[in-house]
């Protein structure tokens, strides 16, 4: 139940002290809902829109109650989300074997702790922004990996997208004094956008894969 200031928006502990950055969070809500109907009869697609749907609303708990519990409603749907995109992404897009997707999702972790360990060090003060940077760096390797076709040109939009959305989720602590405002908001309306585009690449290869192989 620990209280904790975040971002620049807050500045005290009452329930909207941060309006902007909760009320952004519906672009999650809206994005899926969007995405929706476009999932048809694609099981794992349907699943990444119910965690972008919990991600809009653990971030919304996040940004109004400012506590350690609410810090973790926030993080789990997105860790989900990553580790549920990773799975399909191994099996489907490189054609894996079957055990490949599982050892993906197993080896993330320690990956993405050894990657942000590093990156912190590069960059003091980087904090949780290097897991997110890690899953940029992820992304890119799989759309450079796929990068004649479609789908890895795709992925390639979809890193660029959250890198710039994570760049404004960095500079948010540094500009408080000149902007209090903050820029974390936009880290959601530009991350909900790339993580509905990363449904939608994920839908599109599957359709291309069901009518013919070799348009994947």
């Amino acid at each position: 139940m620990e209280k904790i200031i975040a971002y620049c928006e807050r500045t005290d502990f009452s329930f909207w002290s941060e309006p902007v950055n909760a009320a952004t969070n519906a672009a999650f809500l809206l994005v899926a809902l969007w995405v929706w109907p476009r999932t048809r009869g694609l099981g794992l697609a349907r699943m990444m829109v119910w965690l972008l749907a919990l991600i809009g609303i653990g971030s919304f708990l996040w940004h109004t109650h400012a506590t350690r519990w609410a810090g973790l409603a926030d993080v789990l749907p997105i860790m989900a989300f990553i580790l549920l995109y990773l799975y399909a992404a191994t099996r489907d897009y490189l054609d894996a074997p079957v055990w490949a997707p599982w050892l993906a999702v197993i080896l993330f972790v320690p990956y993405a702790a050894k990657f942000s360990a590093a990156a912190n060090q590069l960059v003091p003060g980087l904090g949780a922004n290097g897991v997110y940077l890690s899953v940029a760096v992820l992304i890119t390797g799989y759309g450079l990996y796929l990068r004649r076709n479609v789908t890895g040109q795709g992925l390639l939009i979809g890193a660029g997208l959250l890198i710039v959305s994570l760049g404004f989720r960095i500079v948010d602590p540094l500009v408080c004094d000149s902007f209090p405002l903050g820029t974390h908001f936009m880290w959601h309306l530009l991350n909900a956008a790339m993580l509905g585009w990363m449904i939608l690449v994920y839908c599109r290869h599957m359709r291309a894969q069901q009518e013919s192989p070799d348009q994947t």
